[in-house]
């Protein structure tokens, strides 16, 4: 399968491994910006609190449920703001058993401050599965969070980039490495990450979990572990496969089955955080909104998919989508490209 629509039609050289080395009016290498730093962690739990509490909880999600490592880390986060805020209230000496009903909805009022509404939901899943574990275990009576009324989620639209932004945006890493600005390693290894979420759509945790046993370069497909630990097969269209190919030959050390696909200097499994940083780094030098994240390059994945005519089913099949109607939000986007066409073409409109 070929690259979602656009890719190639839309630089005239997108079919070959080689980056584009056209350059952006006005770009100066002097003004490409640095890579934003990290934040500080917030303050650890304490020892006794996370070993008692918290770490049977994460294991059972991760061996037994199977959960991936971003809803296990998810959950642990959720935790943790959770016993922080049971610090400030006074409550933290009685133990996740103290808080009431009410408690918890005052957690969640002032979560609301904090938080979005969907990782407030997020937040509020994670605590209730912590309450009904050691329920089940007989260590707690009740789960204060059980009929907690939450805040109606909205359904917003999904964000994405247009066909001439992502290959702008797909154009960085050569922009550097001719300004000198980054190595060639790093440069390969940006694009390919890049082009991998993209023109495979894949989620991010998929991008750094990828091992080269999962992948198949004749016939240009990975076989990725996805949510709940379904499996799917993702076409990756023949640019990242290209790239795929050239990085693997000149910077790849490790080719073992199980070694990691993208890597950092030291060939370690690049971590999501990193993905994320570099990321932002080419959206500022692209004039790119800084709030795009991994995930929005599958959502462009989907949506060019779609305006392109892609049956919906098989959108749903290349996204793992479990029901049909997450997938079915990705419509909404094109038909409402469709109206915004409509509206400056037409006379009546």
């Amino acid at each position: 399968m070929s690259r979602p629509a656009g890719g190639a039609s839309s630089t005239g050289g997108r079919g070959a491994p080689d980056p584009p080395d056209g350059r952006t009016a006005g770009f100066r290498p002097d003004s490409v910006p640095p890579i934003p730093e990290a934040k500080p962690p917030p303050a650890a739990l304490p020892p006794a609190v996370a070993a008692e509490w918290l770490a049977p909880f994460l294991d059972y999600l991760a061996k037994e449920r199977r959960y991936s490592a971003h809803t296990v880390r998810n959950y642990r986060q959720a935790f943790e703001d959770y016993w922080r805020w049971l610090e400030r209230s006074g409550l933290a000496g009685g133990g996740p058993a103290a808080p009431g009903p009410r408690d918890v909805r005052d957690f969640l009022i002032e979560g609301q401050r904090r938080f979005g509404r969907r990782t407030l939901h997020n937040h509020a899943s994670g605590l209730r599965a912590f309450y009904r574990f050691w329920q089940r275990r007989g260590r707690l009576e009740r789960n204060p969070l059980a009929g907690v009324a939450l805040p109606k989620l909205d359904r917003p639209l999904p964000r994405f980039l247009t066909e001439r932004q992502m290959v702008d945006l797909l154009a960085g890493p050569q922009r550097l490495l001719e300004a000198g600005k980054v190595d060639a390693f790093t440069a390969w290894r940006d694009r390919l990450v890049m082009e991998l979420l993209y023109g495979g759509g894949l989620r991010v945790s998929e991008l750094v979990g990828l091992n080269y046993g999962q992948v198949d370069l004749e016939r240009g497909v990975a076989r990725v572990l996805g949510k709940g630990r379904k499996e799917r097969i993702c076409p990756l269209g023949r640019v990242a496969t290209a790239v795929l190919a050239r990085w693997r030959s000149e910077f790849a050390r490790a080719l073992s089955p199980d070694a990691p696909v993208v890597v950092n200097a030291r060939q370690e499994r690049l971590p999501v955080r990193q993905v994320q940083l570099l990321l932002k780094r080419y959206l500022a030098l692209a004039e790119l909104p800084a709030d795009i994240t991994p995930h929005k390059l599958r959502h462009s994945y989907a949506t060019h998919l779609l305006n392109a005519g892609a049956d919906l089913r098989l959108v749903q099949e290349l996204l793992g989508h479990v029901n049909l109607a997450t997938t079915q939000i990705y419509t909404h986007v094109s038909v409402a490209r469709l109206k915004q066409i409509y509206d400056r073409a037409h006379p009546r409109a």
